[in-house]
């Protein structure tokens, strides 16, 4: 009998991205309250009640479930540590005391465990400056605790989002098209790859025998102006921006936060940055 493999977070730009790369092998689901028309077809976790997610891995008993839900917004986090709390480890709590025995967990993390400026590889001890950091770490220590797991940790992923206006792309054009103001971090590097290449990188290492912490690692980390002007040159944006560094912002933004691998073979080959590739 086919074995789905379950998406929790598929308005996740990832999740998104696997949801509709993958649409025969992957059952999505969405955050609640989102009904962008490009998701709105799929159904919406409950990750709240408990008898929900129990009933879903009963009905659908997966071999896999990737794990791409979370609330990203860091200012939103700061501002509401609770409720951060609520969404990205408590529900994830509910979520593995249900989950079947022999279903593999791939829980995708976020460079955002880390913070200060360095190349932060596997075996870097995690160092989060905002709410949504550390509520990533706790998850991650949460999920390891479970034999057999993966936690994929990525950095920024380039590409069109559900909604059209999430993501440092659709944001771009969004603001842009509503004569809104942008404001570029100027001191802010990551690792940007394209979700086209992101993708099946996150799928080949969720169908391998791969456990504990992996990073996808980038040929190189890319400044947010750098990031900026190639996509409003690449996409015809007829954007205007303000640059700030990132200690006069309110909300913790990273530094210089490149990830890399200390693990080798084809799984672990540093996927092209945006700007290069």
């Amino acid at each position: 009998m086919f074995s789905p493999s379950l998406l929790f977070g598929a308005t996740s730009l990832l999740g998104f991205h696997l949801a509709t790369t993958f649409p025969k092998t992957v059952l999505p689901f969405i955050s609640p309250g989102n009904r962008a028309k490009a998701v709105r077809q799929w159904p919406a976790l409950q990750l709240h009640d408990p008898a929900w997610v129990a009933e879903v891995f009963q009905r659908t008993q997966p071999d896999v479930l990737l794990y791409c839900h979370a609330v990203c917004d860091v200012s939103k986090c700061e501002a509401s540590p609770g409720w951060a709390y609520e969404m990205n480890v408590q529900q994830l709590d509910r979520v593995m005391v249900a989950l079947p025995a022999h279903t593999r967990l791939v829980y995708v993390s976020s460079d955002h465990v880390f913070g200060g400026d360095g190349v932060y590889s596997e075996e870097s001890i995690p160092s989060p400056i905002s709410v949504y950091g550390q509520t990533r770490v706790e998850a991650e220590q949460l999920v390891l605790k479970r034999s057999g797991t993966l936690v994929i940790r990525v950095g920024l992923g380039i590409g069109e989002s559900p909604d059209g206006r999430t993501g440092h792309l659709d944001w771009l054009r969004y603001r842009t098209k509503r004569n809104l103001p942008i404001t570029i971090i100027k001191d802010e590097y990551r690792s940007v790859v394209w979700q086209g290449d992101l993708v099946p990188r996150v799928m080949q290492l969720a169908q391998s025998l791969e456990s504990g912490i992996r990073h996808v690692a980038s040929t190189r980390a890319v400044s947010r102006v750098e990031l900026a002007n190639f996509l409003i040159t690449e996409y015809h944006i007829p954007a205007k921006y303000k640059i700030e560094t990132r200690h006069r912002q309110t909300n913790p933004h990273l530094g210089h936060v490149e990830l890399a691998t200390t693990h080798e073979g084809d799984l672990f080959h540093p996927l092209s940055s945006v700007v290069d590739g």
